[in-house]
């Protein structure tokens, strides 16, 4: 998986003197804003505003995928016909969100959830003090929002699309859904708010029977698919980031090699590399291009540790012939658990190379350990 190319954060349209003013307020409050004001207003505009001819098609077809948000200063309809031949999917379209030529209200027009359309919306209510006008059920009744859940702790959704509408119909019509947290931090939901009505809690499927829940929500980083069938058909997987692989290797150990060997380490351990949060290794290995490209490539972190500190960390496979080398009589194993505060690993050390590369890697896996919700029911 490599990582997206980065949208400007927001982009303004103005077509009227008052919405020109607006804009001017939004300028101030929403930094790196960027104003697009049709031509016929330029000579009042700010320094800086991009002439915008008018119709506004050509320049929407340019702009619409290179911000995260599109606020326009324009009736919504208008702006629903505009933006109309320009959207493809939920997962890749951009939030837009209006305002009324008084900036009485702020309106979520797309992508009101994974765009981030209503917090953009909320903002953008702030600095105008206007009225943001929401309409996604669970945000209006204040509850889980299914599709989005963790993503400011940094989870993601382990599949977009398979049960998130029926996930989303559960917990919005209050029918019984049982989160089970296997990993990941527990502030997913306030920890000072009890759990909406009909969301129960757990931290283990042992046990879970899926018949008697209509749907459940599972944040794990194991891949339960074929482990836990009958759960994994009603369930919407969460990827928290909570694994961190400590990793030693030969220098100069191809990318490629390390690439693959984490990926089979991974898969045989049945973990989702989509929970990885960090790389960790000892600081000799700082430099090591294998490891740096990995990271970044993943947009992992990178943390190391001094020879001395990993061998004060007693492990379950010490090599006297490794501190021989580096200076600790372990690397993968110490690091993963330096690195995820652990207090055991997940997987012990593996070592994993291929026919005539002459080169090896150490690999060790540790989740990050976080205290459980209060309401725990069972597990």
């Amino acid at each position: 998986m490599s990582l997206p190319p980065a949208r400007k954060p927001y982009a303004v349209y103005a077509i009227t003197l008052h919405g020109l003013g607006i804009a001017q307020r939004l300028l101030s409050g929403l930094p790196g804003a960027e104003l697009y004001v049709s031509e016929k207003l330029m000579a009042k505009a700010p320094a800086g505003a991009l002439p915008m001819p008018l119709p506004m098609g050509p320049t929407l077809s340019r702009t619409f995928t290179a911000y995260d948000c599109h606020i326009f200063i324009i009736s919504v309809g208008a702006v629903v016909r505009m933006i109309a031949p320009l959207l493809e999917d939920k997962k890749v379209d951009p939030a837009v969100v209006c305002v009324d030529d008084a900036a009485r209200f702020s309106i979520c027009v797309l992508s009101g959830h994974v765009g981030r359309g209503n917090a953009f919306t909320e903002r953008v209510a702030s600095v105008l003090g206007a009225t943001p006008v929401v309409t996604t059920a669970s945000d209006v009744r204040g509850t889980l929002t299914v599709d989005i859940l963790g993503r400011e702790l940094g989870w993601r959704l382990d599949d977009l699309e398979r049960n998130v509408t029926r996930g989303c119909a559960a917990v919005v019509n209050e029918a019984p859904v049982l989160f089970v947290q296997e990993a990941g931090e527990p502030s997913w939901w306030p920890e000072d708010k009890p759990l909406p009505p009909g969301v129960r809690y757990t931290r283990t499927l042992d046990g879970v029977d899926p018949a008697a829940w209509e749907m459940l929500l599972i944040a794990t980083d194991r891949d339960i698919r074929e482990t836990h069938r009958s759960q994994w058909e009603k369930a919407v997987i969460y990827r928290p980031r909570s694994l961190v692989l400590g990793i030693g290797c030969d220098r100069g150990t191809p990318e490629e090699l390390v690439e693959r060997g984490v990926a089979q380490m991974l898969a045989q351990a049945l973990l989702s590399p989509a929970s990885v949060k960090a790389v960790a290794t000892v600081d000799l290995k700082a430099d090591e291009p294998a490891l740096l490209a990995l990271c970044q490539k993943h947009g992992w972190a990178l943390q190391t540790y001094p020879a001395a500190e990993l061998d004060a960390v007693p492990v379950p496979t010490p090599s006297e012939t490794v501190k021989k080398h580096v200076g600790t009589r372990g690397v993968a194993e110490p690091s993963a658990l330096l690195a995820s505060g652990a207090s055991e690993l997940l997987v012990r050390k593996q070592i994993y190379t291929e026919p005539g590369a002459g080169r090896s890697m150490t690999f060790a896996v540790a989740r990050i350990p976080h205290s459980p919700r209060k309401e725990l029911v069972h597990g």
